[in-house]
């Protein structure tokens, strides 16, 4: 990357990093889906280990405002933490898909076809370690009403709600991981959030469920893509998405540790030898969602037998 200008939006961000325990690698002068000016901030440890995240704010973005700076410290600080992640941009689903998230275009635009509609452009792909062209690209749409309750159509502020839909749709069969494809829809609408109790609500799950999804997430994250190192276990993001809290998280973690299947390290994990061995039912889990999101053909259609 190129270093662009010193800005009041770097100046702004630089600090809001350093805060955050975070280092601007670099920054870079880019533009949005309308073709007007943005700045990508790549960020990363001090440790030097080589990880970084991608950050992309509109140019004349002005985040140190009440209403919008505890949600970009938030971000930042999560976004610490997952850098100390072997991958910090993959993911599991709770129907059993480890994927990696990137490209997203930020921030949202407004659709081009009509519609009553903001989008963001992004990539999914299988991250199952053997370098699958398996992908999806998407385009994630936020309705005019759901945007009302997003502080900024920007990265820090609807990047988790984004990721966690695009795992709800590969979890109802509705996304195609293909070799190549159009850009298939990841409609996110108000059934995903109270306005009542002011929360995201994505799946509903019991202490069974966060367990065998935090297990899936050692297995995969740590075990299979990162040799073992230890991965952040009470996630936010994924507490967002199965309806629950980190603190939740981080107990249920103990519990796989009791069991056997986790080592602990503070709020990081890491699969033991018991949880590797699960390879085999891991595995057909994968394929077994990834059959789940492939159409299927009415065979009753092609015999006729249909009253439309």
């Amino acid at each position: 990357m190129t270093t662009t200008p010193q800005t009041a939006l770097t100046a702004m961000l630089g600090k809001a990093a350093n805060d955050a325990g975070l280092l601007v690698i670099a920054t870079e002068a880019g533009l949005d889906f309308n073709q007007k000016p943005t700045t990508r901030f790549r960020l990363g440890l001090p440790d030097d280990s080589g990880r970084t995240l991608l950050l992309e704010l509109s140019e004349a973005f002005d985040f140190d405002k009440p209403e919008l700076l505890p949600a970009m410290t938030t971000h930042l600080q999560e976004a610490a933490k997952r850098l100390r992640n072997p991958h910090p941009d993959a993911y599991v689903t709770v129907a059993g898909l480890p994927v990696s998230l990137d490209s997203f275009a930020w921030p949202f635009h407004r659709s081009t076809s009509g519609a009553d509609t903001f989008i963001v452009h992004g990539t999914v792909h299988l991250a199952n370690g053997q370098n699958s062209p398996l992908h999806a690209k998407v385009s994630a749409s936020m309705t005019l009403t759901f945007a009302e309750i997003v502080p900024a159509a920007e990265q820090p502020y609807a990047e988790t709600f984004i990721y966690n839909a695009i795992r709800k749709t590969l979890d109802y069969g509705q996304l195609e991981l293909l070799k190549s494809g159009n850009r298939q829809p990841v409609p996110v609408t108000t059934r995903y959030y109270s306005r009542w109790q002011k929360k995201f609500f994505f799946t509903d799950t019991d202490d069974d469920t966060r367990m065998e999804f935090l297990a899936l997430k050692a297995f995969w994250l740590s075990g299979v893509l990162g040799n073992s190192a230890p991965v952040w276990i009470s996630d936010p993001r994924d507490a967002q998405y199965l309806n629950t809290t980190a603190e939740e998280l981080q107990r249920m973690a103990g519990e796989l540790e009791k069991q056997g299947l986790l080592q602990l390290h503070a709020d990081y994990a890491s699969g033991t030898p018991a949880l590797m061995a699960r390879a085999t039912e891991y595995e057909a889990k994968l394929m077994k969602a990834l059959e789940y999101t492939k159409p299927t053909f009415n065979e009753e259609m092609r015999a006729g037998h249909t009253n439309m």
